[in-house]
């Protein structure tokens, strides 16, 4: 488990993070179908860094001492209601989740590198087509992983962790 010091850090990241997309969700007012209750993307087996693994951990420990995790078939961490029961420390991959995302990676036939993009599919319209999107309004992914990472791996390797075994095991 990192230590407090490595827990402010990852916090100022999240924070960092939802600065940077608060003017992304605004260019996508009445676009984006996001918020409490829609949980398409709160899925079952997600995996997040050893890190943020910790920081849920630290900040919501009586949480995974005392309540169940969602049935399977879903994130452990979705309540009755849709609602993300451990919000203020949700891992960056639930912080963007939504959101028209772009990355630049090798093309398939291995001529180059080109640009890739996805976003919910509650959120794409024919008015609004993923493609036509212009790439300041879509997060781009890349350099946050790789900062993520790299906190994570700090004195050890990186590790991905299932959210569902953050929960303490009861009998």
């Amino acid at each position: 488990m990192k230590t407090g010091r490595d827990m402010g850090r990852v916090r100022a990241l999240h924070q960092a993070v939802d600065a940077a997309l608060a003017p992304l969700a605004a260019a996508h007012t009445g676009r984006l179908r996001c918020g409490r209750g829609c949980s398409s993307c709160c899925v079952d087996g997600i995996e997040v860094s050893g890190i943020e693994a910790d920081r849920i951990r630290e900040e919501f420990g009586v949480l995974l001492m005392t309540e169940r995790p969602h049935p399977a078939g879903a994130c452990a961490f979705l309540g009755s209601e849709g609602e993300c029961r451990v919000w203020a420390a949700r891992p960056y991959q639930c912080r963007i989740a939504g959101l028209p995302l772009r990355w630049v990676a090798p093309l398939p036939n291995g001529d180059g590198h080109g640009e890739y993009r996805d976003w919910c599919p509650l959120n794409e319209s024919a008015e609004h087509p993923l493609e036509a999107l212009p790439a300041e309004v879509c997060w781009t992914l890349g350099p946050v992983e790789k900062v993520l990472s790299d906190l994570d791996a700090e004195g050890a390797a990186p590790r991905q962790v299932p959210l569902r075994t953050l929960f303490t095991t009861r009998s």
